[in-house]
């Protein structure tokens, strides 16, 4: 019988250690250990058998960015599949748009057994509410993409929205000498004031731009309210086009508010290569318009890179694990709050002509075949860019 007893404590031991070899190995986990083969993910198999309960991911909206369905929600589940968590563990949401159903989605995932939430919030209020909900009832929150300002969270998963923001600034520097726009009269345009991110952005491109504005090499006309929706973005522009019709380059955050003002220049027409707007999302739209001489650049963020990421976190917060330091590389500020929130920042890549072949084509991020259709063909093999 002893040794019956022997064999059977060697073997629970050597399971056991085999055990807190794997997850050891998941310390050494950053975020550069991620790439577009979602590889990475399967050195958390071990946490994922660990933990316990389900995670519940609540995506904002389709109206303003079509990366939740097209990009985030598959990638999300692939990066829990690829670290073996069965496909009835997980439970991916998305509002539509509807604050209100935010909520009840956060409520109904808590109710099927959700153990952790990864909330991407319509608005800092959203979230507040989700988030006190998910604390009343013991369930940890990460923050995904946007930080609820003034919530109650774990972490928070993004690119680095400052440099976003710097890489758009410095993208307006570069594009004013290469196009050589003469006295650079500029607009600045900003994202909706509701939106955390849309301050960081202005962070970082207003850092790249003062100094030239502060030695009087640019102007700054204006900087009106900023918005995410593209129709209002379009009649602000007019707007401040009419009573300034010095403007000749315009700061704009994001693809869609640049699309906004190209679409109105173009009623003007304005010649490519002349008045530059900038952008970010690396939209179809926004890409074309880079190639097209109508935008700078665009600041691309490899969704793969955030989903796994997040996918990551929630599968250490799941299982009670520390997430590795490496991981958590950075804090970001909840100025509502006075804190820092330990944050997991990606690095951001600016994208123009000389790159685009190389990063969003490379990582069918963008279809070749829809980039380079019609007249944009020429630019396209100018690019590098083969269908």
């Amino acid at each position: 019988m002893g040794g019956v007893r022997t064999l059977a404590w060697l073997a629970a031991a050597i399971g056991a250690g085999a055990a807190n070899l794997a997850l050891a190995q998941t310390s050494a986990l950053s975020t550069s250990s991620f790439s577009a083969d979602f590889s990475a993910m399967a050195s958390l198999k071990p946490l994922a058998s660990q933990g316990k309960g389900k995670i519940g991911v609540l995506l904002p909206e389709t109206t303003t960015s079509a990366r939740y369905t097209s990009f985030d929600a598959p990638y999300l589940e692939r990066a829990f599949l690829a670290a073996g968590l069965p496909r009835d563990q997980f439970i991916i949401t998305n509002a539509q748009g509807s604050e209100s159903t935010e909520l009840t989605q956060a409520q109904s995932a808590i109710a099927q057994g959700a153990t952790v939430l990864l909330v991407d919030p319509i608005s800092s209020g959203a979230g507040v509410s989700i988030e006190s909900y998910a604390k009343s009832h013991g369930v940890p929150v990460i923050d995904y993409d946007r930080l609820t300002l003034g919530g109650d969270r774990s972490y928070y998963v993004s690119f680095d929205n400052v440099a976003v923001g710097k890489l758009i600034g410095q993208g307006m520097n570069e594009c004013l000498a290469s196009w050589r726009v003469p006295k650079p009269q500029i607009l600045v345009m900003r994202g909706a004031p509701t939106d955390n991110n849309a301050t960081l952005f202005a962070q970082g491109y207003l850092g790249a731009l003062q100094p030239a504005f502060d030695s009087g090499q640019y102007a700054k006309v204006s900087e009106p309210a900023g918005t995410w929706d593209p129709a209002t973005a379009r009649t602000t522009f007019e707007q401040q086009y009419t009573a300034h019709s010095n403007i000749n380059a315009v700061v704009t955050p994001n693809d869609d508010n640049a699309n906004a003002v190209i679409s109105y220049l173009k009623t003007l027409h304005v010649p490519p290569s002349t008045f530059p707007t900038t952008g970010q999302d690396a939209t179809l739209t926004g890409l074309q318009n880079v190639l097209g001489g109508y935008q700078c650049g665009t600041v691309y963020k490899p969704i793969y890179l955030e989903a796994q990421a997040a996918a990551a976190l929630a599968l250490y917060l799941r299982a009670g694990v520390a997430a590795p330091a490496a991981l958590v590389n950075g804090s970001t500020a909840d100025t509502t709050q006075n804190a820092q929130v330990p944050s997991v920042l990606l690095t951001p890549i600016w994208v123009t002509s000389k790159n685009v072949a190389a990063t969003v084509v490379k990582d069918r991020f963008v279809d070749a075949g829809k980039l380079c259709a019609g007249d944009l063909a020429a630019k396209c093999r100018a690019a590098g860019i083969s269908r």
